[in-house]
């Protein structure tokens, strides 16, 4: 009976070690196993792939331009004088007609009495001559008088009367220089300037403005706003787009978060040869006269291009001994570098004409020790990682993995 207890101990003693011994060998293939398959994954490099993008539509230039009114009419004296009054300040909104400003002109007044008085004269003088014809030509049946003496009175009636009509014509001169003593607005508008002050003299030649200079200067300048002219210089390479039905989005410093829109007017139809631009005029509606005249303006052109030519992030350029090139990933997953043909940078886009197709894989910022023909593994980049598109794709998901732990026996 004593030996039986002992027998049982012994067996589950060889049971016990048959068990442990079976679990470090379990255990130590597991972790074999596990670091054959760590060892391999840490072997394939992991990459991240883009696949190329078509260009958009359209294209899209920004230019500088400048805002100009409609009309823009600047105001000269046609006569001499002194200024009397002015009646419409700097911004005033002004109808056609509308009195700017009055001349004084004394030596003007008195030049147009003359030629009134120098009228009447000649009127006085051609009754005369009349009068003394009509006699002559009575005296003819008689033959009072001879036939030169008639014919030298009727033309002298005729010469007379010739002065009359000069004499009125020179009145009439001067009362178109009189309407000039007044200064009136040529259209409807707003005044931009005014450039003299009472007592002010002024003539064609030399107008002294409010600080003293002499020089030909305009009284007034009226413009038309209620549209603008916007003038813009595009390059050469948009000349195909500039005509009607071309729009532009324009926006000025003082209003930047509204923006105007500005439908083609007009073309120069030639290229400056020293800035290979052509001038180009714009129409924009100003009926709330928001817009002044002089603007500096930030012009944005849209038009059409079919192109056809893909983009990739410039981070997927590689360069090496033989050129530009993309490193891709085929089809069992291995990297084929592969030469191709650059058109042009855009922003962190580059376009390429010749080389890539829009399904192929290519490895974003490929790494230095990518060779030909590597393994790779494709994985989604973290957020952060891709600096190009600036995407947050979701996290990779993936199972966790378990190690084998020993039980508690």
């Amino acid at each position: 009976m004593n030996k039986m207890p002992a027998k049982t101990f012994a067996t589950l003693g060889v049971l016990l070690c048959v068990m442990y011994f079976s679990y470090r060998y379990y255990s130590a293939e597991t972790n074999a196993a596990v670091l054959r398959e760590t060892t391999l994954d840490h072997s394939i490099q992991k990459v991240s792939v883009i696949t190329p993008k078509m260009l958009p539509p359209n294209e899209t230039i920004t230019l500088p331009g400048n805002i100009q009114a409609w009309y823009e009419a600047q105001i000269f004296a046609q006569v001499s004088g002194y200024v009397k009054m002015w009646h419409k300040d700097y911004g005033a909104i002004v109808k056609k007609d509308d009195v700017l400003a009055e001349i004084n002109a004394p030596a003007l007044d008195a030049q147009y009495a003359q030629a009134k008085a120098d009228l009447e004269t000649e009127r006085a003088r051609y009754v005369l001559a009349e009068l003394t014809a009509k006699r002559y030509v009575a005296l003819r049946p008689n033959q009072a008088v001879s036939e030169q003496s008639i014919s030298v009175q009727v033309q002298e009636a005729k010469a007379q009367a010739a002065k009359v009509r000069a004499a009125e014509q020179n009145v009439r001169n001067f009362e178109a220089l009189i309407r000039f003593k007044t200064i009136v607005a040529p259209f409807d508008g707003v005044v931009t300037a005014r450039n003299i002050n009472v007592g002010n003299y002024v003539n064609k030649e030399a107008t002294p403005g409010e600080g003293g200079s002499s020089a030909i200067r305009d009284l007034f300048t009226v413009a038309d706003v209620g549209k603008l002219r916007l003038f813009v210089s595009v390059p050469e390479t948009f000349g195909p787009f500039l005509q009607p039905g071309l729009t532009a989005d324009v926006t000025v410093p003082q209003l930047p978060n509204r923006h105007f829109t500005g439908k083609f007017l007009t073309v120069a139809r030639g290229f400056d040869v020293g800035t290979r631009t052509a001038i180009t005029v714009f129409e924009i509606d100003n009926a709330d006269r928001a817009l002044w005249p002089g603007s500096y303006a930030t012009v944005r052109l849209t038009a059409p291009v079919e192109k056809n030519i893909l983009t990739i992030p410039t981070t997927a350029l590689v360069f090496q001994e033989h050129g530009a090139q993309i490193a891709l990933v085929s089809a069992d997953d291995r990297v084929h570098f592969k030469p191709i043909t650059m058109n042009r940078v855009l922003d962190n886009v580059m376009e390429i004409t010749e080389g890539i197709t829009e399904s192929d894989r290519i490895i974003n910022n490929p790494s230095a020790a990518l060779l030909e023909g590597d393994k790779v593994r494709i994985v989604t980049p973290t957020v952060g990682y891709d600096l190009v598109t600036g995407e947050k794709p979701a996290p990779e998901a993936t199972a966790p993995k378990h190690e084998p732990s020993a039980k508690p026996l």
